[in-house]
Formats: structure tokens, sequence, C-alpha cells
């Protein structure tokens, strides 16, 4: 009997009983899920980090914790946690993210707001550029990035993306470490980041780097909100170096009443709604994972605490 622990907020028990359930006995594991196991009985956690679990020290026998989302920053700095960690890579979510990020861009590439805003009475002649003539840059090329670079790709836009280390995307032009950041900032009409939150990504879009896009470039933020610097994004947008804003996540969430975000005229603020997991989809990756591990394989998707991804 393998004893898993669901350790996320009670609220989402509910919703993943059944699909973790299912997921267990279609990789024919003998599993018992709980919330309440004994720490000491504990073979695996699937782990949220607003979940009852903050100390990781009793569970001695737990093999691996396997987190419910895929952004893990809130997790990689914990002292008590020793044993490996696999953050969420769940295809429902990166199909919802592509989605959303698809969506955002079409909507700033063809102008849309002019039209849905704008029924004045006015009629509005001049088509937009075609795809292939609209510069896409995409900062963070993990598994959503990556999958949201192709998916524009595919769609005709001239795609660019930036990541830490070397990628290899095939078609689509990769770029890293400083200068290759320089480089995608420089040519983006469009910026999207899908940027882990890092140390080294905290504030990343600062004042000096925000010049660096051109004159009513388009800012899409499905990432992490602390990768923007607010104070200079918001200076930015005053002065229409930045055109627009379409920010999905924040530093502090649920966003504020009274945030400049909410009522600036040039930003569109989203509630953290561009993707999120599945529970069908992501209990399918929690049991398949088990399953590996049970057969002595690696984990899928470990998190390397030194880059906190």
């Amino acid at each position: 009997m393998i004893r898993v622990l669901f350790a996320a907020p009670q609220a989402e028990w509910e919703a993943y009983r059944g699909p973790l359930a299912c997921a267990f006995e279609a990789e024919q594991l003998d599993v018992a899920l709980a919330c309440d196991h004994d720490p000491a009985e504990v073979d695996y956690m699937i782990y949220a980090p607003d979940g009852p679990v903050r100390d990781f020290t009793p569970y001695t026998r737990c093999r691996a914790v396997l987190g419910l989302w895929a952004g893990v920053e809130g997790i990689t700095g914990n002292p008590t946690l020793k044993i490996p960690l696999a953050r969420m890579v769940d295809e429902g979510l990166t199909q919802g993210m592509v989605e959303w990020v698809c969506g955002h861009v079409l909507r700033h590439h063809l102008g849309l707001d002019a039209h849905i805003k704008g029924q004045d009475g006015t009629w509005r002649k001049g088509a937009p550029p075609l795809a292939w003539d609209r510069r896409v840059s995409i900062l963070g090329l993990g598994v959503l990035g990556a999958a949201c670079a192709r998916a524009l790709a595919g769609l005709g836009f001239d795609v660019a993306g930036w990541s830490r280390g070397p990628k290899d995307l095939g078609v689509i032009g990769t770029r890293h470490g400083e200068d290759g950041l320089e480089d995608v900032l420089r040519r983006a009409e469009i910026l999207v980041l899908l940027l882990p939150l890092t140390e080294a990504t905290r504030d990343l879009l600062d004042a000096r780097r925000l010049a660096m896009l051109p004159r009513g470039a388009v800012l899409v933020n499905p990432g992490r909100g602390p990768l923007i610097d607010d104070a200079a994004l918001l200076a930015a947008l005053d002065e229409g170096r930045i055109g627009h804003a379409t920010l999905d996540v924040f530093r502090t969430e649920p966003l504020p009443e009274g945030d400049p975000y909410w009522a600036h005229p040039r930003v569109t603020v989203t509630p953290h709604i561009a993707s999120e997991t599945r529970p069908a989809s992501a209990a399918r990756v929690i049991a398949r994972n088990i399953r590996r591990a049970q057969g002595g394989q690696e984990l899928h998707h470990l998190v390397d605490r030194e880059s906190g991804y």
C-alpha cells in the first residue's frame, strides 16, 4: 500500500479526490490517498504552497513532493525540504496558456480594442499588418514558453525567444544571456513574459530594459507579477513608451482595490486566469510520476534547487 498525502487547501480536496483515484487505478497503483496520514507513514506528498504543510521534517519516509502548481517559488527556499520536488507540467495547463497567450497577442496584433470599444459611428479604415510582419518576443522557453512560441509561429508571427541558457526550438530564433535579452527586447512589438520567478528574474523588466522596447510596444504577462518593476511600467505607460500592458499576475493577489493598474487606460487586468491546473490531467501527471518512482526511475519535471525551477 502506497500512502499519498494530499497537502493542499481543503477546498481542492473535493475537486482532486475523484480524478486522483481514477488516475492511480489506471496506473495500477495501490494507493491510500488522504489528507491526514501520519507524517511518519507518508510515501509521497501532493503539495500546494498554500496548503497545511510548512515543515517537512516529520515526513521521514516520504520519497518525493509532487507540486500541484507550475510555480515553485513558494517552496524551493524551504530549508526543511530535503527530498526531490517535482513541479506540475500538465498538458491541460499548457493548452490553456497557449490559448490565453495567442488570444491576447492576436487581440493586440489586430487592434481589436479600437473596434470593440470604439463603436461611435466612425468608419475606421485600415487593416493590420499580417502576422509575419509582426515581431513577437517571448521571455522564458520552458514548457509553457516553448509551446506558446510554437503556436504563435504556427499562426505566422515572427517569433523570437529568450531563456537564461541555450535552447533549440528549431526554426524559432532563440537567444540567451544578457546580449540575447537585449536583442529580443529591441525587436519586440509584442512581448510575452513566461519566466519562472527566481532571484535572477525578479524585477527583470526594470526601467532600463523597458526602455529597450520599441516605442508603443505591448507587454503581455501571464508569468509572474514580480518579473516587472511596477513603478517603471506605470511610468512607461504614462509616457506612451509602452502602448499597452495586459497583466494576469501581480505581486499581491487579488490585486488590491485602488491599485493604479485597475484604472489605467493602457492596462488590461485579468485575475490570474491565463491558465490553471486541471484536476483530471494533473492527476494523470502525478500518478505517472509515482509509477515512475515506484519503478526506480527518476521523476519527471524535477526542480533544480540552485536555479529555482
